[in-house]
């Protein structure tokens, strides 16, 4: 469903101009800032459906601009524009709570499959968010007020980090493939990089089992992960 609210994040003018006549295009209500400052400051004088957030911007770097949306608990998808394309800055993007992201330069085509994806993962996710608390042994995750708890004592997660562990519990005892990980938590196919998977999992566990007796993440070797008593 077209006609949804995205923000441009991008100092580069031509590459905005183009984003902006292609969005329009397809029916996208497109507002465009061209420095972090400004687009954090547009960014916070409404509701947007989405934002393309380039992340070499002047003032404020799009990472930061990012880590600040985040800070407030705002969960409007964001995919990155980098012209960078190495592990580090990938996870460092999706560390943030990035939804996506996409290397310079690229089809047009593909971004707009891109943003197909990420709107309708929000509106499933808007449409199904429910009042529920998941919970296996000791650990508790309330999805409404995004907090987790383990005998009583509150872990923070990232928005990507808590995004895992609610898909690990909702499919409890069932053994994931990272594929299945990737395509269900990052809404996308990876490009067949399941690092990423791998990358999380290990951040999970060092807040979620290393600090307790009793592990619940385990591996399936060759296959993938598994959450558990």
């Amino acid at each position: 469903m077209a006609g949804e609210k995205i923000l441009v994040i991008e100092d580069e003018t031509k590459i905005a101009r183009v984003l902006k006549l292609e969005l329009e295009h397809e029916g996208y209500s497109v507002s465009t800032a061209t420095t972090g400052t400004q687009g954090l400051a547009t960014f916070q004088e409404q509701k947007w459906d989405l934002v393309l957030l380039d992340v070499m911007l002047p003032e404020l770097n799009g990472l930061e601009v990012l880590r600040r949306i985040r800070t407030t608990g705002d969960a409007t998808p964001v995919i990155l524009l980098t012209a960078r394309d190495s592990i580090p800055d990938k996870v460092s993007g999706l560390d943030q709570g990035a939804n996506d992201y996409i290397t310079k330069p690229f089809q047009i085509e593909e971004l707009l499959a891109r943003i197909r994806v990420c709107l309708r993962v929000q509106t499933r996710t808007d449409d199904t968010l429910q009042k529920q608390e998941l919970r296996i042994a000791d650990l508790s995750v309330d999805e409404i007020a995004h907090t987790v708890t383990r005998r009583g004592k509150e872990i923070e997660l990232t928005p990507k980090e808590f995004n895992l562990l609610v898909f690990l519990l909702k499919h409890q005892n069932q053994v994931l493939q990272r594929e299945q990980i990737v395509e269900h938590v990052w809404g996308y196919d990876f490009l067949g990089d399941t690092n990423v998977v791998d990358v999380y999992i290990r951040y999970l566990r060092k807040k979620v089992d290393q600090p307790f007796d009793v592990p619940l993440i385990h591996t399936v070797r060759g296959v993938g992960y598994v959450i558990k008593e």
